[in-house]
């Protein structure tokens, strides 16, 4: 399923996803740059880009990766009634071969994406609702599976802590290290 079949689209927008920042390119219909520029993790900032290219007429607004990172921009545009996808990732790597350079950079990444979504729509996948639904829970796994390996990691290193001071206190409460009972006792006799 290709994105924007029946609509005509004035603004594609490719966004390189990033952790803090992304970068964005948008590009008119001729494929004239519109917009090149990093763009902050920042729901305000993405909306008042959503803003700025909309003046041009109807927005697609392309990612290169839907999930985690992705997710808040995707959510943003599409709560600003623009038109979303993706491209992804083995396709993104074709179609970056076939433009010139060979430095991976953000800039050149968010060209080839907004170019794919101006020139190939059928490269693209649609986002439905149950995708985003998806992607919001894979990302609330991700969060609890960095919180399950920090409390691991913690766990150890009091554990490893305690073997250097007091083994035979290790031996008794280390395998029950989680217990709220053994951490309120580290806690208050230290």
């Amino acid at each position: 399923m290709s994105v924007g079949d029946d609509v005509q689209i004035d603004v594609f927008v490719g966004v390189d996803v990033g952790k803090a920042d992304h970068h964005a390119v948008a590009l008119d219909r001729s494929g004239g740059v519109i917009l090149d520029r990093s763009l902050p993790q920042d729901e305000a900032r993405i909306v008042a880009l959503i803003d700025e290219l909309r003046a041009h007429g109807r927005v697609l607004f392309v990612v290169d990766q839907p999930a985690t990172i992705g997710a808040l921009p995707l959510a943003v545009a599409r709560s600003c009634g623009v038109e979303v996808g993706y491209l992804p990732g083995l396709a993104m790597r074709r179609i970056a071969d076939l433009h010139p350079g060979e430095a991976k950079t953000d800039a050149r990444d968010a060209a080839v994406i907004a170019h794919a979504a101006r020139t190939l729509p059928h490269a693209l996948r649609a986002l439905r609702v149950d995708d985003e639904i998806t992607a919001e829970l894979a990302m609330l796994a991700g969060f609890d599976e960095d919180l399950a390996g920090q409390i691991n990691r913690v766990s150890n290193r009091v554990r490893g802590l305690l073997t250097q001071i007091h083994p035979a206190l290790e031996r008794v409460i280390g395998p029950e290290m989680h217990h709220p009972a053994v951490l309120e006792l580290l806690v208050r006799y230290p």
